[in-house]
């Protein structure tokens, strides 16, 4: 049964109407997009020349729509020419939904969870102090051009041996990017927040003093207490237990919340 009315004497039907909704919000989404950029402008001019083609058609002039015919052929590459900084946005607010990335869930992101909180474990025990930095959407390429590069498979024993107190590499941050270990021996900025413990050690205020200036998660553990502690969004959590750990890494990395892109990276320091 097809619940259908009239407006104006013109037939609609519920699906016409939850139609037009679907598409009014998908304007105002794109409108709230592109609100106070150059694509606003570019958008109007689209439309004219849309309606200038429409205009054309109707009127019968054979040459303007062949014209304007040409022009359509590669419409859809000039829109997204013109358009491409804001469909990055769109991607990047798309991939950041909290739904997307529940789906987009890998076997390889959740084996790089195993084998940290594997590693952390092992280090906390051993009080092996250890500064794990995990990119999200902001890019850390100045911080991973600072250490060594390494291109790994994310593994307890690589970061336990990377950690090792007589390893050569075992000062400064490893960074995990797209679960690969990009880089170790990385230096990070170190937070001066008075907020913070004093008791913190140097690998505590650089894991916070990074999550201040990117959307980055950081695992730390501590040479002097084997304590296990998380940065995220300039806090720190310590003292958390390995099961605690492998919860907040799922959330972070899994399950992490859609959030505003993080103020530019633009200081160092030694970790």
């Amino acid at each position: 049964m097809t619940l259908a009315f009239e407006i104006f004497f013109v037939p609609f039907e519920l699906k016409d109407v939850l139609d037009i909704l679907i598409v009014s919000f998908l304007v105002y989404q794109l409108y709230r997009l592109i609100r106070g950029t150059i694509a606003v402008q570019v958008s109007l001019l689209l439309l004219v020349i849309f309606g200038l083609n429409v205009l054309v058609r109707f009127l019968g002039l054979t040459t303007l729509q062949v014209l304007f015919g040409a022009v359509s052929e590669v419409f859809v590459i000039v829109v997204i020419i013109l358009f491409q900084p804001e469909i990055r946005r769109l991607l990047f607010m798309l991939g950041r939904n909290p739904l997307v990335r529940r789906f987009v869930a890998t076997p390889a992101r959740e084996k790089a969870i195993e084998e940290m909180v594997a590693a952390a474990r092992e280090m906390s025990e051993n009080r092996i102090g250890s500064l794990t930095v995990f990119a999200r959407s902001s890019g850390l390429r100045n911080y991973i051009e600072s250490g060594t590069a390494i291109n790994a498979n994310v593994e307890r024993d690589l970061l336990t041996s990377v950690f090792f107190p007589n390893s050569p590499l075992h000062d400064g941050a490893v960074i995990i990017e797209d679960q690969k270990v990009a880089a170790a021996r990385c230096i990070l900025p170190v937070s001066d927040a008075r907020r913070l413990d004093p008791h913190l050690g140097l690998r505590h205020r650089a894991a916070v003093g990074l999550t201040e200036r990117t959307d980055a998660f950081v695992v730390v553990t501590s040479e002097e207490t084997g304590r296990i502690s998380v940065a995220e969004d300039g806090v720190i959590h310590t003292d958390l237990s390995p099961e605690e750990l492998h919860e907040r890494l799922t959330e972070a990395l899994v399950q992490r919340r859609a959030e505003d892109p993080p103020p530019a990276e633009d200081e160092f320091a030694q970790a």
